[in-house]
């Protein structure tokens, strides 16, 4: 990839905005209030889950009475009331995104969150920031599988190939890396293990669409 590419996949979830510990918190406050036990272990375990499974694991972890589907809309009711009174940022990534745009470089994002928790996010950004939006309950199979990136990639009418995806996770980085794209990981809670279609940044503060060629392995 010489040259600009031909579209970015952004991960929402500790890439985009930083309610990674909004999940945290809320799996802590279930935990205390069904008696279950949770450890710091097992939250990060779940960072860039699929929503579904990630209610599996904490039914059986926590011992829940609950199905994996109610489970799912327990953390959705916590994170959505903490996202209500404020939506944390990650630095550079408005930035970067607004510099896309002007660029006329499509964005697509890619999260496996669902789309009640996606809407009030989204509602702080101008409607046409994001050219295709997928969630978690639009796909059959969740990040790792490759399929949320490239049906993302397939909305804009691209192979995988000419697109980078921005992501924070082993998961979610492992997604877009088995669907084709390059992946420019921002570690953020976890760390990312290297890989060959994988290059690191520290932070997206500063970073330009302009930048995003220099940044990425020739292809």
């Amino acid at each position: 990839m010489t040259s600009k590419p031909a579209a970015v996949l952004w991960d929402m979830d500790g890439t985009l905005v930083d309610t990674e510990p909004y999940w945290i918190d809320t799996e802590y406050e279930m935990a205390r209030t069904y008696g279950g036990e949770w450890t710091k272990d097992d939250a990060l375990t779940l960072v860039g889950n699929d929503l579904l499974q990630s209610g599996r694991y904490i039914k059986q972890r926590m011992g829940l009475p609950h199905t994996p589907e109610e489970v799912v809309e327990l953390l959705l009711d916590g994170v959505c009331a903490r996202i209500d009174a404020d939506v944390p940022w990650r630095p550079g990534a408005r930035e970067l995104l607004e510099d896309l745009r002007a660029h006329q470089v499509p964005c697509a994002l890619v999260t496996m969150s669902y789309q009640r928790f996606v809407a009030p996010i989204l509602a702080h950004l101008r409607a046409e920031t994001f050219t295709v939006i997928v969630t978690g309950d639009q796909v059959r199979n969740g990040k790792p599988h490759p399929e949320p990136y490239q049906t993302a990639a397939a909305a804009l009418g691209l192979e995988p190939s000419r697109c980078l995806a921005i992501e924070d996770s082993n998961t979610g980085a492992k997604s877009a890396e088995s669907a084709g794209c390059t992946v420019l990981v921002v570690e953020n809670h976890v760390p990312v293990l290297p890989g060959e279609r994988r290059v690191f940044r520290p932070t997206l503060a500063g970073l330009g669409a302009t930048d995003l060629p220099e940044l990425l392995p020739p292809r």
